[in-house]
């Protein structure tokens, strides 16, 4: 027998409340893959999680021939019947009218076969809402399926700024630069928490857990940060010199979004935490600090940082301001950098008028420190940055999947 490999497959979540559904689901040939798995299904029974054709109603099943998984384990007949009767006729006729409408080709209801994993919650009741969310649902998944749905450039383009209901929690993502980060330099966590719950809820402001504060603290500050703004993107600013895995890993124990590496490491140690961040699925900060030629150091590196850190010390500017030097805020190489690197942040006594400079010159992030945490006004600080960014880019945002769908 010659194998077919058409194979869709589709997922929707529709509903809310205990009746909300969750279908995923293939379709494809009998000779191919889903066939298989079809066939497979009747033979691999599991208690609680018996499979069954779904029909419209006794003796009379939908056509293309299909399946249903139920995902949650069946343990009494009240569960029973929630499956075998609404869930069951909700995915038969959607699959149905997704024939009548066009969605499945006609000339493939002999061919093709459906299997349909179904969640329905052990608290549900409505047994019309779970008919019509899995209704809703399957015929979704159906039509996603079938188109192909999402395009990988919308999985590119969402990755970053989706997220999901049931987490509780919003793991931010660097997807829509310029960013401010403000840099707690304190040793004191009161103080640090003062200026936190003083600063306006941006999704353009990111918080660093500065070197002081983990030096009194330990990393276990950062988790503290996190009570107070839970979905913020919070720097651990290690200044890690050595053992760069260990470190990294400590970070991403305690929920670091990012690491700070100083680029005046060996290659070895900095490859080695850049290594590690990624495996955390955390962002790699290389501090470029004392680095005199940082483009140099970059391109020897086998793998690369995520940001580089154009950074001027604190006992440098103060150096340059006790002997009247002026101090120099070019920022002339942040485009060759970026060649390499896929975000630039600089630092180091940068003012709102100087950051309008570096914005200008391509930065992505602009770190500030003592002009807001030793500000009367954190807030209003913080806010003479932020005039210089564009407004957070989802406060107007529409999510029309569906549209999307339609459309393509």
């Amino acid at each position: 027998m010659k194998l077919n490999n058409e194979l869709y497959v589709g997922e929707a979540l529709i509903g809310s409340g205990n009746e909300i559904a969750h279908v995923d689901l293939i379709i494809g040939d009998k000779k191919g893959p889903a066939g298989i798995a079809f066939a497979n299904a009747f033979s691999h029974i599991s208690i609680g999680h018996t499979p069954l054709l779904s029909v419209i109603r006794p003796n009379l099943p939908a056509k293309p021939s299909t399946i249903i998984i139920p995902k949650v384990t069946i343990k009494n007949l009240e569960d029973a019947n929630k499956v075998f009767g609404p869930a069951q006729t909700a995915v038969a006729r959607a699959v149905a009218d997704a024939v009548e409408e066009g969605i499945i080709p006609k000339d493939k209801c002999e061919d093709w076969v459906v299997i349909v994993s179904v969640f329905i919650h052990p608290d549900a009741k409505d047994f019309r809402k779970i008919y019509q969310y899995n209704y809703g649902a399957t015929k979704t998944a159906l039509r996603r399926a079938l188109a192909h749905y999402p395009p990988i450039e919308k999985v590119l383009k969402e990755k970053d700024r989706a997220i999901h209901p049931i987490m509780g929690f919003r793991v931010q993502r660097l997807w829509n630069p310029p960013y401010l980060q403000v840099a707690l330099d304190l040793d004191s966590f009161d103080e640090a928490a003062r200026i936190i719950n003083a600063l306006p809820i941006r999704e353009r402001i990111l918080l660093e857990a500065g070197t002081p504060l983990i030096k009194k603290h330990g990393v276990g500050v950062i988790e503290k940060i996190r009570e107070i703004r839970k979905d913020a993107f919070i720097i651990a600013d290690l200044k890690t010199m050595d053992v760069g895995r260990l470190e990294v890993k400590e970070a991403a124990d305690a929920t670091a979004d990012a690491v700070c590496i100083l680029g005046v490491a060996s290659n070895e140690t900095i490859e080695r935490s850049i290594l590690e961040a990624q495996k955390q699925g955390i962002y790699s900060i290389l501090d470029m600090m004392n680095v005199n030629d940082p483009v140099s150091k970059l391109h020897s590196l086998r793998v690369k940082p995520d940001i580089a850190l154009l950074h001027r010390s604190v006992d440098v500017e103060a150096t340059a301001r006790e002997v009247g030097k002026p101090l120099e805020t070019k920022w002339g190489n942040i485009s060759e950098i970026k060649k390499i690197v896929r975000f630039v942040a600089v630092a180091g006594g940068i003012t709102p008028e100087s950051s309008k400079e570096a914005l200008a010159n391509g930065a992505d992030i602009i770190v500030v420190g003592r002009y807001i945490i030793r500000s009367r006004e954190p807030r209003r600080a913080a806010e003479d940055f932020l005039q210089y960014m564009p407004a957070d880019a989802d406060t107007m945002r529409l999510i029309l999947d569906e549209d999307e769908v339609v459309g393509e």
